[in-house]
Order: structure tokens, then C-alpha cells, then sequence
């Protein structure tokens, strides 16, 4: 088949042949349809969350089944699915108790193993991983779902808990930070939006953010969310991960907030020099958020498939396998467009996506 490997880090990815993965015997082989780049990704490609190389990156995806392993009860070929970027292995405590998100022995294509920059990608655990796809939802706009919006998704509604009239702060308004916006705004919450780039701004607020700031331009963003919503926010979200951001989410709360870290803070950022007096004295509560476990999808997908949430709105560009290594470089400087970038791959039909946005 065909991927993009990198055999170091930070090289270049160039599309080569290699060997068709192997089928678990507790999972399947999914023919790709289309697949995300993430910054996720792009830590792992810098080498900032080490992978084994060579490396095929991509966790976000969807597709087809075309191979079943003889353990599989749920699954057969020919259905479309999309899974979470965490695989869980589907039996220890923790998968059992409904959160294969913290598994002990989760899996991740992309990481622990080759991933979806690829005509076809292995996962493990089948039964309890994959999740079946409305026939309304594409492929393009199902491979913008498993890591970026599902995470947005499970970080509100579970960690954040927010609720019609609550106010959300969105830190870093790349592809989860825009999810975020497009999530909060559909709950009925304010949104604020904070970011360095003008046009991540603007995408924010074309999805409907009441508030913008640009902390390119704004020394202490926290204290003007405290002046623009008469307190702070409810909830908020560091989706960029980075020590400012992570300080600025805490400290924008109101008395009583919730802040969700989503960002990945590696290396020497996995440290911020959070203000834990103010959290104990404001009875704040700090959560991490580490996607969504499959069994999670069906509530999110319902509001996708009848229109409350548009996910493929936050569709920016869609490209070839061939340009997966452009894709990923370009991270390494400040956005010059808002939306998501999906690799699809030949014969995935998305000008349906493309043409709702």
C-alpha cells in the first residue's frame, strides 16, 4: 500500500510503498478514507512525543472495513466507521467502567503504531473501538471527529459542563479551539475567543464567538475576558497547550470555574506555573481531557447528523497523501488559514463537504 513515512524526526515525509498491515485478531483493517493532520501529529513528527521509527503518522480518520479479524462479533466489511484516536484494549478495568480514554493499554494508530497517512491502517479491539458512521455524515467530515471535535466535545459537556447562558473561554483557536467555539456556541454559551492570528479570530467569529481577543496585541488576556463578561468565565479550554495559554485559561475563570486542558504540554512546557492560590481560594477545578471513548460518539453524532453541530464547516483544506509532509511542516509556523486540513484519499468522493461549508 501506499503512506507517508518519516524516518527521522522532523524529515520530511515522502509517500512510499510499504508492506499492507496486519489484521488483529480482535480487530480489522480499514481502507482509509480520509484522515487529518493534527498538531498532535506534529508533535510526534518533531519528536516531542517519541515514536518508534520509521512512522507512519495520522490518528484522525475514517473509512471502510476490509478486513475483519475471527474475533470480531460487531463489525463486518463494507461498513463505514471512524474510531477514536485512544483505543482502548477493551477488557481492563478501566475499559470495562466506560473510559477506555485513560486505558492503561490504550493503542493509538499514529503513535504506538503505524497510523492513517496511509491507504489502510490496523486497529486493535474492534468491538470496543469503532464507531459506525449515519449515512448523512461523510468521511472528510467523520476524520475531522476523532481526536480535535470529539475531544472539544467531551471537554464541555463532560469536564466543563456547560450550560445555555454559561460563558466559555476558547485559548488557541486552531482545529479543537475552533470546535470548541462551533460546541459552546450551539450549547447556547458566550464564547470568547483568544488568539494570536487574525484570521483564526475571524474564523472564530464567523461561527459565532461574541468575543474576540487578540493576544498578540493584549498583554493580560485573562483580565480583559474578566472585563468583557462581568467576572470570568465558566468554563475554559487551553486547546493550543502551551504554559501561557495554560495560565491564562486558569486565571479568566470566575469563582467556581472549570478550566479543561486539552493542549498537549510536552517537555519542559508539561509544567506551567499555574496559580494554585488562586485555585484554592476561588475553588477552581483544573481537568485534562484525552479525547472520547467510543461508546461517547453517539450522542455527538446525533447532533452532527441533524444539523445542531456542522463540523464540516471547520473543513479547511482538503488535500492528497502526497501533500502530508507540506501539511505537517507548515505547523511549524503560525497559521496563515482557519480550518482543518484532511487528507482524502484517491476515489473519496467530499465535494459534499465542501460545497456545505
Amino acid at each position: 500500500m501506499k503512506a507517508a513515512v518519516h524516518t527521522a524526526y522532523d524529515e520530511v515525509l515522502r509517500v512510499r510503498e510499504v508492506p499492507d498491515p496486519d489484521c488483529p485478531r480482535d480487530g480489522v483493517v480499514i481502507a482509509v478514507g480520509a484522515t487529518g493532520v493534527c498538531r498532535s501529529d506534529w508533535h510526534a513528527w518533531k519528536g516531542h512525543d517519541p515514536v518508534d521509527l520509521p512512522h507512519i503518522p495520522g490518528h484522525e480518520l475514517a473509512g471502510t472495513v476490509a478486513e475483519v479479524g475471527a474475533d470480531v462479533t460487531r463489525w463486518q466489511v463494507g461498513d463505514r466507521v471512524t474510531v477514536p484516536f485512544v483505543c482502548g484494549c477493551g477488557v481492563c478495568e478501566h475499559c470495562v467502567a466506560g473510559e477506555a480514554q485513560v486505558c492503561p493499554d490504550q493503542t493509538q494508530p499514529g503513535f504506538t503504531g503505524p497510523g492513517s497517512f496511509a491507504e489502510r491502517v490496523a486497529i486493535n479491539a474492534a468491538d470496543a473501538n469503532l464507531v459506525g458512521l449515519p449515512d448523512s455524515v461523510d468521511v472528510v467530515t467523520a476524520a475531522s471527529l476523532g481526536c480535535r471535535f470529539a475531544t472539544a466535545f467531551r471537554a464541555i459537556t463532560a469536564h466543563g459542563r456547560l450550560e445555555a447562558g454559561h460563558v466559555l473561554a476558547v485559548h488557541g483557536c486552531g482545529g479543537v479551539g475552533l470546535s470548541a467555539v462551533m460546541i459552546g456556541v450551539a450549547l447556547g454559551a458566550t464564547v470568547v475567543a483568544v488568539d494570536v492570528s487574525e484570521t483564526a479570530l475571524e474564523r472564530a467569529r464567523e461561527l459565532g464567538a461574541t468575543h474576540l481577543v487578540d493576544a498578540s496585541r493584549d498583554e493580560d488576556p485573562a483580565a480583559t475576558i474578566h472585563g468583557l463578561t462581568g467576572g470570568g468565565a465558566h468554563v475554559s479550554l487551553d486547546a493550543l497547550g502551551a504554559p501561557a495559554t495554560a495560565v491564562a485559561s486558569v486565571t479568566c475563570l470566575r469563582r467556581r470555574g472549570r478550566h479543561v486542558q486539552v493542549g498537549l504540554l510536552l517537555g519542559s512546557s508539561s509544567t506551567p506555573p499555574l496559580p494554585m492560590d488562586r485555585v484554592v481560594a476561588h475553588e477552581l477545578e483544573i481537568y485534562g481531557s484525552h479525547g472520547m471513548a467510543a461508546h461517547e460518539y453517539p450522542a455527538m453524532l446525533a447532533l452532527v447528523a441533524d444539523g445542531t453541530l456542522r463540523p464540516d464547516r471547520l473543513v479547511g483544506e482538503v488535500i492528497g497523501l502526497d501533500g502530508a509532509g507540506a501539511a505537517l511542516a507548515a505547523m511549524d509556523r503560525p497559521a496563515t488559514s482557519a480550518g482543518m486540513t484532511v487528507i482524502a484519499l484517491p476515489g473519496v468522493d467530499f465535494v459534499r463537504a465542501r460545497e456545505s461549508v
